[in-house]
């Protein structure tokens, strides 16, 4: 009698669920997702919305730097793009949110489209500065092109519509970021299954292997600045859509940082990790702020040293995580998984 899970054909083998037990935990968190904000406060229900929204901008990011190899450091200038063209696409042209979301996705996607261009030929460190410059020259134009921008002053956001429904409450941004969350982890999965995913994984092993082999690597590397410019857009457009206020300073490069942090500590390369490393890195502020309320009393200075111990602790989680579990959280829920699956029998 057979024992165990077997693969008779390569469908089977490429399934995004693999078992009934994943279809079932799948659905139980779902359902989970769906009642959660009618039981959390305000201040929890936001924070969901923040890491929904990071899910997403994480996502991106994985599919260059992490299946791509394509080191980014102008993330959070995409994430700029993306809210300022939905924001002035709504105030000055009076489009509705539910299309100048995607318009502003797709415009991040061309400017990404610009950015690769120049930089095919460029690779490691080299690339990283020139995605770097890019973001300053993002930031110089939102901060100096005032009859655009409004400069320093920012842009209040308009109340979002979908299909006519205002967008007005907590609750109701939180289901739009859950189902385009959902949207965003079912492309990406099903992207890896398909050539397109593949050749990104063999540009990332080898470009050169890739490129004798018949894979188009020029191809292949502009179309995943593009994936990862759109995923970025969207998230800019909701994340200005959740604060209602969009400036200068909501899209410094520490975001750029946060969100490689994130792909890092939830482990580079997959997809499960994108969603764990945004959970992790957007709930750290929180239990730091509870750290500090806690040890407040007996050690008011670190009141004022907020600022200093958050930056700290983000690169001291980044190191410990590089030195001790490189392949991120993803690797540790792979390790407990498979310990779980031979217990009592477990073998080191």
């Amino acid at each position: 009698m057979p024992s165990g899970q077997f693969k008779t054909s390569y469908r089977d083998d490429t399934k995004i669920f693999q078992t009934l037990w994943v279809k079932m935990w799948l659905a139980l968190l779902m359902a989970c997702l769906v009642v959660f904000p009618f039981f959390a406060g305000q201040y929890l229900l936001y924070l969901a919305n923040l890491v929904g929204i990071a899910v997403i901008g994480v996502l991106g990011l994985n599919i260059l730097s992490g299946f791509t190899g394509q080191i980014s450091l102008g993330h959070s200038a995409f994430l700029a793009l993306g809210a300022y063209a939905s924001t002035l696409l709504t105030l000055r042209l009076g489009i509705p949110f539910w299309l100048s979301m995607p318009l502003a996705g797709l415009f991040s996607a061309l400017c990404g489209l610009l950015l690769a261009l120049p930089c095919l030929r460029l690779r490691g460190l080299y690339l990283a500065i020139a995605t770097f410059a890019f973001y300053f020259i993002v930031e110089y134009s939102i901060v100096h092109w005032n009859s655009l921008t409004n400069g320093t002053g920012g842009l209040t956001v308009a109340e979002p519509t979908v299909l006519g429904f205002p967008i007005d409450s907590d609750t109701k941004i939180y289901f739009l970021i859950l189902s385009l969350v959902v949207a965003g982890l079912i492309f990406a999965k099903n992207l890896f299954r398909t050539e397109t995913g593949r050749a990104f994984i063999a540009v990332r092993d080898n470009d050169v292997a890739a490129e004798i082999i018949g894979i188009n690597v020029v191809r292949y590397k502009i179309l995943a600045f593009m994936i990862c410019s759109f995923y970025a857009g969207v998230a800019g457009s909701l994340y200005a859509v959740t604060l209602s206020f969009i400036g200068p300073e909501h899209f410094t490069f520490l975001m750029t940082i946060e969100y490689l942090a994130m792909g890092l500590v939830g482990g580079i390369g997959t997809i499960a990790g994108s969603v764990l490393g945004a959970v992790f890195m957007t709930a750290l502020p929180e239990a730091i702020r509870l750290l500090r309320d806690a040890l407040s009393t007996h050690y008011p200075f670190l009141v004022s040293r907020m600022s200093d111990l958050q930056s700290g602790l983000y690169g001291l989680v980044i190191i410990l995580f590089l030195i001790f579990e490189p392949t991120g959280l993803f690797g540790v829920w792979l390790r407990v998984k498979k310990y779980w699956l031979a217990w009592p029998y477990s073998y080191r």
